[in-house]
Order: C-alpha cells, then structure tokens, then sequence
C-alpha cells in the first residue's frame, strides 16, 4: 500500500515532470505566495537551470483549499513564465478581508458570548454558515482567467491542474482535474479516495475553500448526481498522490502548518477553555498538516527502492519520487497574536464575544491565536507571511537548486 501511494509505476505514465502541490489553510497560505516568490528571484539569477529563461518551472499543478486558489491563480499565469510568481504576491498584496467574507455584526453589539452566539446565529439563517463567502466568488472571476489554463495546457506549458475536495454527501475525497484529452490518466479510486476529469472552475474552488461552518457547502455534479462539498483539507490523508498520480517525479510541496519539529507552545489557561480556543483547536484538526509525514514516507521508501541493485531496481514496477517539502519557519499562530487587531471590526467584535480575542486592542488569546490566522486577509499580516516565505525559500536556496536542477 505504502509504495502504491508513494511511488509512480514505470507503466502509468511516461512523463518525468515537476509538480508543485499546496496545501490549505485560509489566510494563511499567503506564505505560499512569498515562497514561490522566493523561488522565481532565486531562479532568475540560475538561469541555467531553465532551458529557457522565464520558463515556468511546474508541469504538474496541485491545490488544497486556499491552496487551490493559489495553484489554479499560477495555472492561468503560466504563461507568464516566472512572472506568474510575482503576480500571485501581487493579488495577495492587494487582497482585503471584505474581497473574501463578510460579517454582519452591528458596531453597537457587546463583547460577549451572548451577543456573538446572536450575531452568528443570525448569520447561519441567512446564509447557512457562520460567514457569508459570496466576495469571493467575484474577486476569483476577477482575479483568475479560467480559458488561459486550457490554453496553458493546450501549448504544454503545464500539464494537469488539479484541486481537491471532501463530500459531505459521500464522505469521499475527491481530486477534481483539467487535462488534456489525451493525456488523461485513468480517473484512480481507492477506498476514501477518487478522481475525477472536469474544467476547473470557480465552483470547484469555492468548494476546496469552504471551510466547515465558517463557509457553506457547494454542490458540485459527480457520477452523474449532485453532491455537496467542503474544504479539501478534510479527509486529506495522502496530499502527494494526484502529483503522482498526474506523472511527477520530483514534488515541491509548500505547507502551511506548525514549524516541524515544534510542537505549539501553549500558555496555560485558568479555568474552562472559551468557545473560540476550542474553535481554533477544531481548525488545527481540519487542517492539520499531513505534508510532513506524507513526504517522510516518500523519501524512506524511495531511499529503499534506490537501495536495490540496478538489475533488480529495473525489474521493479516503481521508480523513487524526489520530494521537497517546505514548512514556516516560525508558528503563523504566533504571527497572526502579533496582527490579530487588524481584523475587521465585525469580524474582531465576534471573536472578542467568543473568548478568541481578549483585550481591548483586540489581540489574540494565545491559545486561540489560530482561529484568527485563518480568517485575516489584512495587508500587515499578509505581508509577514509573504516575507517568511520569501526568508524561507533563501534558507532552502541550496536544496532549491538541486531540486530545479535534477534531470
């Protein structure tokens, strides 16, 4: 199981590409954006890496939840070569918290429990979850040029776009992919995982994204019914296979979790947790950062297969995967209880109601620093993210280059 997961068959696909996977996260895969950022400068200045300068370095594009808003952004500027890195970390920077959801708290509303459990009620009988994500759909059809993914793939620039999703119908994970005709790979099935081939589209994107109760569900047609999905981050126990499944050889994969390594450094609270230290705990479970250990297994078992001597290596059906997995350096929790009085003030008034903010600046509790990183698409914690990215990408500006440089 583990090397039918991890490892390509010689016989699926004769392609050797480079896939680029994105894992989810709200907000905070704005550090995605400074990563990749990082990684066009650094190609630009190695540009022998290139068989052609400017090229864009991804054939195989993967997403997760806001990580498919980004995958899908970079699809349709593919062929803008590495520019298309720079014009991410622009729509970022330009990016507020009303273009995403909004709020309707009255200014008026006290800061309790009693008052937000009334403004969020209200809030889920108008539009079925706890925030109203309709802006969103405009700023992506603004944002993203959908018929230039179909021609980035017609001239080869890319080969495959892929976004996952989880059913609320059927419990299953789905991997939603745009290819060319014929180079589609049989749609895989395993027992909580399935593929299928559609356009993407901002539905598909709306659905990755929508995190559950914060967001509402989005139905989408599979098998030829209607089902109704949610973010992509839940149930996602395998985030490497579409990239493999699509024919990558070599993964860069960008998460946004906890520092590896590091475990969170919580502050001891006195008495019972508040509503909104237990809603960030909830969002760490759903999006809980299965890259590490998923890639780790990668590497252990390709180390394995390139173990073997070359006669039985070549006997075998399976060839090693190269994978290079790119975590924050610091906790985005820490950084979002050094941002969190940017918050909108409906949205600040809320969580100050629900115990996830805690003085009257509107910072933080620590213990709850998480549930606000999700939602804060503010330019100054948008901006820390971008810079830990682009601080990361140089940190791995060695590993970086190997990897670009491999055959």
């Amino acid at each position: 199981m583990l090397l039918d997961k991890l490892l390509r068959p010689h016989t699926e696909t004769p392609q050797n590409h480079t896939g680029l996977v994105l894992m989810g996260g709200g907000a905070r895969t704005a550090y995605q954006a400074g990563v990749l950022r990082g990684i066009g400068q650094l190609l630009r200045t190695h540009k022998q890496l290139s068989h052609a300068a400017n090229t864009f370095p991804f054939k195989v594009l993967v997403g997760t939840s806001a990580g498919a808003l980004n995958a899908t952004f970079l699809a349709s500027q593919a062929a803008s070569g590495l520019d298309a890195f720079e014009n991410l970390a622009a729509f970022w920077l330009k990016l507020r918290s009303h273009h995403v959801y909004e709020l309707d708290a009255p200014v008026w509303a006290k800061h309790n429990l009693l008052t937000a459990g009334w403004v969020l009620a209200r809030q889920v009988r108008a539009h079925s979850a706890l925030l109203d994500n309709t802006p969103l759909v405009d700023t992506l059809h603004k944002a993203i040029k959908l018929q230039a993914i179909e021609g980035a793939i017609s001239q080869g620039l890319i080969t495959s776009l892929a976004v996952t999703t989880s059913s609320y119908t059927s419990g299953m994970h789905w991997t939603f992919v745009q290819t060319k005709d014929e180079a589609t790979p049989d749609p895989w099935r395993r027992a909580d995982r399935r593929a299928d081939m559609q356009p993407i589209t901002i539905e598909h994107l709306m659905a990755s994204s929508a995190i559950p109760f914060i967001f509402r569900s989005v139905p989408l047609w599979v098998d030829g019914h209607r089902e109704f999905f949610g973010d992509g981050s839940m149930r996602q126990s395998a985030p490497l296979s579409p990239a493999i499944h699509l024919g990558a050889k070599r993964i860069l994969a960008i998460g946004v979790g906890r520092p590896v390594g590091q475990t969170e450094r919580i502050h001891a609270a006195q008495g019972e947790p508040t509503a909104g230290v237990i809603a960030s705990h909830a969002m760490a479970g759903i999006f809980h950062d299965t890259l590490h250990t998923d890639a780790e297994q990668a590497r252990r078992v390709s180390q394995a297969v390139l173990e073997l001597s070359p006669k039985l290596r070549q006997a075998l059906p399976y060839r090693p995967l190269h994978v290079l997995a790119i975590h924050p350096s610091e906790s985005l929790d820490q950084v979002a209880l050094r941002h969190a009085h940017l918050l909108p003030k409906s949205t600040r008034s809320v969580l100050l109601g629900l115990g996830a903010l805690n003085d009257h600046m509107g910072r933080s509790n620590d213990n709850a620093a998480g549930l606000a990183s999700y939602l804060m698409f503010e330019p100054g914690f948008i901006h820390s993210l971008m810079a830990l990215g682009e601080h990361d990408a140089r940190a791995h500006s060695r590993a970086l280059l190997e990897f670009f440089a491999m055959p």
